[in-house]
């Protein structure tokens, strides 16, 4: 064979290889992208999230790894009750349209949050005494024009945050003391009513082991799956610190709830620590995201993981337990931790 035509077949050959995405050299070898959390979730059908909240949004390093390295958002603060119904009556869409907008921009889903809860409420709603009556229509309707407004642009509503103590009973909330525990079924329904297609969850912090807490809602899971109520999911948040040790029957939870037909999902995940942060604390940290992605995998129905935003430049755990922090896969500087390397492990990355 002559050279040319040798020539002309071997560039033939490697002009093929590159168009079916086949590296033919150490160049193309080194521009090869390892593949994100998100990616590496959706090859065991889970999504990798991250919650994020305005005013990060201006900080252009930030967003771009916002949007590139997960599939699923969670606005922190942009859909609670203060900040869309500021006024009795009077809504304001614009910090949650802005994370939609974003979310669908990057090609990503939202974990819409939050509908009920007894925190974040606007004055106008707390500083006065309600009949269950006016309540229960203040209610609906806050459910209902939201539920609305983004029908079809979320994938589910953490419906009710926060309902029982620690012991299992019931937190006594505005909305516990004037409607009773009927509240929660009322929410779901009408959250239903509003977007037949979002899925709904239950969502609490201290649930990710068997226990009083989490006794308490798969007692009521259940009780709401007898009645036809639609509920669709539980969620654990799993705010973690490594003083309080890790909660080693979660997977065994996750399974109990599966086993109501429920999905499961880490919603809110952190693991703080008391600072200084050192090797140790960073390398027990990255061992707990590490058994936590596991746990999630090891559930068919446990559907995804959500970190309460990715980095430590971001994270609310200083401003609300002084002394501790460093809770996150990245540190406040956007460099991945011993903690991310730990979920790409898991997730079955390199």
């Amino acid at each position: 064979m002559r050279k040319t035509t040798r020539l002309r077949l071997a560039g033939a050959l490697a002009a093929a290889l590159v168009a079916a995405g086949i590296a033919t050299g150490p160049a193309a070898q080194a521009s090869q992208k390892q593949p994100t959390l998100a990616e590496l979730a959706q090859r065991h059908g889970r999504y990798f999230g991250s919650a994020t909240d305005n005013p990060e949004l201006t900080d252009t390093a930030y967003t771009a790894l916002l949007g590139s390295e997960f599939d699923m958002i969670t606005p922190g603060n942009g859909m609670k009750w203060y900040a869309t119904e500021p006024q009795q009556g009077v809504f304001d869409w614009t910090n949650g349209d802005q994370i939609v907008d974003l979310a669908r921009k990057n090609h990503q889903r939202v974990r819409a949050h939050t509908l009920v809860w007894h925190s974040q409420l606007p004055s106008w709603l707390t500083s006065r005494e309600w009949t269950a009556d006016e309540l229960r229509a203040v209610l609906k309707k806050h459910i209902q024009t939201e539920v609305r407004h983004y029908r079809g642009k979320v994938y589910s509503w953490d419906v009710v945050n926060e309902a029982f103590n620690e012991d299992g009973s019931y937190r006594e909330t505005i909305w516990y003391k004037t409607l009773g525990p009927g509240y929660i079924a009322d929410a779901l329904r009408w959250a239903h009513q509003a977007d037949p297609h979002a899925r709904l969850y239950l969502n609490d912090y201290n649930i990710e082991a068997v226990g009083p807490k989490s006794d308490a809602y798969y007692q009521l899971a259940k009780d709401l799956k007898a009645q036809h109520v639609p509920l669709n999911g539980i969620g654990l948040q799993a705010h973690l610190a490594l003083q309080y040790g890790y909660p080693t029957t979660l997977e065994d939870n996750l399974r109990r709830f599966s086993a109501l037909g429920l999905d499961t999902a880490l919603t809110e995940v952190d693991v703080r620590m008391i600072l200084p942060a050192d090797d140790a604390k960073l390398a027990t940290q990255a061992e707990w995201y590490r058994s936590l992605t596991e746990a999630c995998l090891a559930v068919r129905r446990c559907v995804g993981i959500t970190v309460w935003d990715y980095t430590d430049k971001y994270s609310w755990i200083p401003a609300v337990f002084p002394g501790e922090g460093a809770a996150l896969p990245w540190d406040e500087q956007l460099r991945p931790k011993p903690a991310y390397f730990a979920i790409r492990a898991a997730l079955g990355g390199k």
